[in-house]
């Protein structure tokens, strides 16, 4: 960055980035695995169709499934909805002493 200190240059990369337009499908469909206990419930019945569902593209779909986070991220997905999705449906599929928040 031209005409910044690395300080300022290192505070900006660490500076949180809004997701980008193209990845709203992919933090959509995040957001629903999350909080959607219907949507969840498709999700775990059948991955692809619910991910096809939401209108996510074939990419978007593989790394999804594999839970590859930092494919997700380079997406757009936003970490927190990828941290709480994978959450949620490892939740469901382990079930343990969590409370449901």
């Amino acid at each position: 960055m031209a005409g910044v200190s690395m300080e300022e240059a290192s505070a900006h990369d660490l500076h949180y980035q809004f997701p980008p337009a193209g990845a709203y499908r992919l933090n959509r469909c995040l957001f629903a695995l999350k909080s959607d206990r219907e949507f969840l419930a498709r999700y775990l019945a059948d991955p692809r169709a619910a991910a096809k569902e939401m209108g996510l593209d074939g990419n978007e779909v593989r790394d999804l499934l594999a839970g590859d986070r930092d494919a997700l991220l380079a997406h757009g997905a936003h970490a927190y909805l990828v941290f709480m999705a994978a959450l949620r449906v490892r939740m469901e599929r382990e079930p343990s002493d969590f409370e449901y928040f």
